[in-house]
Formats: structure tokens, sequence, C-alpha cells
């Protein structure tokens, strides 16, 4: 089934946008209110959804949204109008032929000056949205005027028209912002989260790369030796494999480079720490559905600051709040405080899951080591808290830990002017 076609200029036409724009404002238009002229003339929710789609569902083509969208308006009402009550068909028509134009003039409008150009703009999308909607309805009443010999507009009228333009106008508005801020929201997260990630992991290549130059050194040191030695065989193997291994090394570094790129940060990136931590909340909540447990998430900060440390402390914050996570079986509860003490951020993380042996206690820092394993046995990675611990350090803080009766609880301290923006 062909959905889309092309316009002259060749734009995209999406024709489910068009149609549902078309559908809903004529069924919105039945839910009015009548301030002249009997049934001639109505304020209702049709100007208002379509607007709204214009917005958040554009089909590609403003000129066709409006006679589309006027048209379907004019059928509808006069089909309600035939169904319901005995008028005819053309009288019918004729009564609501003037709203059409409404529907032309306001998509016109918009699509001589731009649309797009003022989605950011909200004060002058509001603007120009009632000057639009202001001159639609004076079109319509003024085909109303002429085609059934209705009476003329008196200034009450106008003074009518005009402020419900602009209310209907700047409520659209508003609404679409709130979409639009909760959408972005939504993607800050999600790239918050990647950019963590990636910025953990690329502490552990970085650190992998320092073992990967200490085992490249010590092979050209074989060479040598064996070389001296007239292990003529042996030594060209040995170079062999400390050429290799550099190899591995440039690869690591070219791979280091795009993640730093990726995470590097911005100096005009600010968050505050309420935001961060609600959107680790916010995953992690998602985390523990994921996993079919269920958790209670609590929150208590006591100060509140910009950061440009925003992706660093996501990683170590998400890191150690998942294990959280993962450590409670069924239920459980996460309880989170954030406070500061004379120059330092404490944060304190609280859980009421399995906790921790006390013989993993020496090596809970330590790279690979882990509690963790999938269906088949095999364990995790075990670079978690490795990363956390590293983390912290880059910031000049430390962590510690308490095993409770049940439980765990970390405790970062970090000073306040390592990630105060």
């Amino acid at each position: 089934m062909l959905t889309k076609h092309m316009t002259q200029k060749g734009q995209k036409i999406d024709i489910m946008a068009l149609l549902l724009t078309a559908v809903l404002t004529a069924v919105a238009g039945e839910f009015k209110y009548i301030p002249f002229y009997g049934e001639a003339f109505r304020f209702s929710l049709g100007s208002i959804i379509f607007f709204l789609l214009l917005l958040i569902r554009p089909s590609g083509s403003l000129p066709l949204t409006g006679f589309v969208t006027g048209l379907a308006v004019v059928m509808f009402r006069t089909g309600v109008d035939v169904t319901a009550i005995s008028v005819s068909l053309l009288e019918s028509f004729q009564h609501h032929l003037p709203i059409f134009f409404y529907y032309v003039v306001f998509a016109l409008g918009f699509h001589f000056i731009g649309l797009d150009k003022y989605r950011t703009a909200p004060l002058l999308l509001g603007l120009w949205a009632t000057f639009f909607e202001f001159v639609g309805n004076i079109t319509e009443n003024v085909m109303r005027i002429w085609t059934l010999n209705s009476d003329g507009l008196m200034l009450r009228d106008l003074a009518l028209l005009g402020g419900v333009a602009t209310l209907r106008s700047f409520f659209v508005v508003g609404l679409y912002s709130s979409i639009i801020l909760s959408e972005q929201k939504k993607r800050v997260q999600e790239m918050l989260g990647i950019g963590s990630n990636l910025y953990a992991e690329s502490l552990y290549l970085q650190k992998s790369m320092n073992h990967v130059e200490q085992v490249t050194a010590a092979s050209y040191e074989l060479y040598r030796k064996l070389k001296q030695n007239n292990l003529h065989d042996l030594s060209v193997q040995a170079l062999a494999i400390a050429q290799e291994i550099h190899e591995v090394k440039k690869d690591s570094q070219r791979i280091l480079s795009g993640l730093s790129n990726i995470t590097k940060e911005d100096s005009s990136d600010r968050f505050l720490l309420s935001d961060l931590f609600d959107y680790v909340i916010t995953s992690n909540r998602k985390y523990s559905e994921l996993l079919k447990r269920s958790v209670d998430f609590r929150l208590t900060i006591t100060v509140d600051f910009e950061t440009d440390q925003h992706i660093p402390l996501l990683a170590l914050l998400n890191n150690i709040t998942a294990n959280a996570v993962e450590s409670i079986d069924r239920t459980g509860s996460i309880a989170i405080h954030v406070s500061e003490e004379a120059d330092d951020l404490l944060i304190s993380i609280q859980d009421t899951g399995k906790g921790i042996r006390k013989e993993d206690i020496p090596i809970l820092f330590e790279p690979g080591y882990t509690t963790k394993y999938n269906e088949q046995g095999v364990a995790a990675t075990g670079i978690g808290l490795s990363h956390v611990q590293q983390i912290i350090q880059t910031l000049q803080g430390d962590v510690q830990f308490q095993i409770p009766e049940k439980g765990t609880i970390f405790q970062i301290r970090i000073p306040s002017d390592m990630i105060r923006k």
C-alpha cells in the first residue's frame, strides 16, 4: 500500500499523519462552545487539536493538510447534521462550508512564514498562531456573512475572537513545549547513560594500555637478551611478538581516542546534582523492573549545585546503584543520602540486598571480583567496583563501605571543588 508520495518540491507527504490530523480535528470539533450566531459559528477543540498535530506530527505539506482537514471537518459536520436532524445535504454543506477557509488560512499562514523556524521560539510561535487564528476566524465569518447573509461582526465580537485566539494558541504552544521538554529530558538521560558507560570503559582501556606497554617493553628486552646470546631464531620470534603487541597498542590508542572524543566534557555542559541523582534513580528503577524486582528508591539531598563532572559522577553512581539493584532478591530498598561536610560532598548508598561476604572484603575493589554469574555459570567481567574506585581517585576522593546486618552501605567522599562548576 502506498503511504507516501512526492510533492512538486520533492517533499514527502506522510499520508497517515495527514489523515490522522483530518480525522481527529473533525471529531474534536464536535466538542464546542457557541458564542454567537447560533450553530453557525463555534469555538471547539478542533482548532486546538489541529495546531497541536501540525507541531508534533507534521504531514510534510501545510497547505495540503489545511485543505484536507478543512474539507474533512465540513463533510463530518454535514454528515452529523444529515444523520441527526432533518436537513438537506446541500443546505447543511453550505451551512458548514465557511469553516473550510479557517483551516486553509491557518495552515497557509504557517506555510508562508515557515513553521519549523519557530518551534524553538515559543513566544513568537504563540504570537504567530494567535494572528493566524484571528485572521482565519475573520475569514470564516466573512464567508459566512457572504454565503448565509449573516449579521456583520461587532467590536465585541472581534475582541472575543482575539481573546480566544490568544488563549488557545498559547495553550497549545505551552502543551507542545512541555512535550518537547519531556522528550529532550529522556534523550539527555539516555545520552548521559551512554556517555557514563563509555567513560568507565575508556578508563579500563587506558589501564589495559599501560599493561600492554609493560608487556611490549618486556618483549623487546627479551629480544635483546636472546640476540646477545646468539639465539637467532628465538630472538626473531620474540621481536615478532613485540611488534604484534605494539600493533595491539596502536589499535587500542585509536579506540581510546574515539571514546575520549565522545565523552569529552564540554565546559558549557552543566547539570545540577539533583538532576543527576534523578537520572540515576530513574534509570535504575527501570533496571529493577527489567530484572522483575520491586525496589523502593529513597533520595535525601541537602545540597545542590551545578557540576561539569556529570559523566564521571554518573558512571560511578550508576555502577554502585546497579550493583545494589542486582543484590536485592525480590523486594528491597535503596536509600541514597547526599550532603556536604566542610569542603567535601558526601554520598551514601545503602541497600537491603544480600550484602558482601567477609572473605570477599579484601578483594572487593580488585579487577575481576564478581558475585554475578549467568545461567551457564560464566562470571561477569567484574570491573564495576574497580571502575568506581578509579573514578573516585581521579576526582581525588575516596570510597568506603560498611556491612550492616542486612545489605551494604557505600560511602563516597569527594572534594566539592573537584566537581563544583
